[in-house]
């Protein structure tokens, strides 16, 4: 692995373990076994390295949320799919981590709300409207009110004064408030399709 590459893995490695804030630039240079001159010949900040990482996070995200739609049998698989993909990241991400960007990384938080607003709603978007064509998610609701409803939701789980880390598993309280979300749209053909894909995975799990 090039020694940029080792960096932008250790660096995020380190950021979803112990949050942004509390992982310094010597942390990382220790981390690699480089030295902080060096760390600085390939990222000239923190800053700028925390943009590396979270903008790689979410290309990642965007590839997942493709292959989720190319491979999925109807709306519902691929939400199931989709989360999926996305759940190692969550078992292993610190919740604080969106806090610390928001306090401390403005122009990377920039771009993640930009990403949120523009790629996951459309996203959601798409799948709502695949999903009523589809018969699985009723046709009765304002879909703008969901989509934003969804959005918050999801970013709701990072908020440690609702869900305490101590307290609650980050993959966890996705899980249940995409079930919660799921449930509430779905038509009652769209429900056996969610218990069918939630029995799969608990069976997969339990055979682990």
């Amino acid at each position: 692995m090039e020694p940029k590459e080792r960096i932008l893995v250790k660096a995020h490695e380190l950021f979803n373990r112990y949050g942004i804030r509390s992982v310094s630039m010597d942390d990382i240079a220790t981390q690699t076994g480089m030295s902080k001159k060096t760390l600085y010949q390939y990222y000239a900040d923190k800053e700028e390295l925390v943009n590396a990482v979270f903008s790689g996070v979410m290309e990642d995200n965007k590839h997942n949320c493709g292959r989720s739609l190319e491979h999925s049998d109807n709306a519902i698989h691929e939400v199931f799919l989709a989360f999926d993909g996305v759940q190692e990241m969550f078992e292993n991400m610190n919740p604080s981590v969106l806090f610390d960007m928001e306090k401390y990384h403005a122009p990377t938080y920039s771009k993640f709300k930009a990403y949120q607003n523009d790629f996951l709603a459309g996203t959601l978007r798409a799948n709502i409207e695949r999903g009523i064509r589809e018969e699985l998610y009723r046709d009765d609701f304002d879909i703008d009110i969901m989509v934003r409803y969804r959005l918050f939701s999801m970013m709701q789980a990072f908020n440690l004064d609702v869900f305490p880390a101590s307290r609650n598993n980050l993959v966890h309280v996705q899980r249940e408030l995409l079930e919660v979300f799921l449930y509430g749209i779905a038509t009652a053909k769209g429900v056996k399709l969610v218990q069918r894909y939630k029995k799969q995975r608990s069976t997969i799990k339990s055979d682990r």
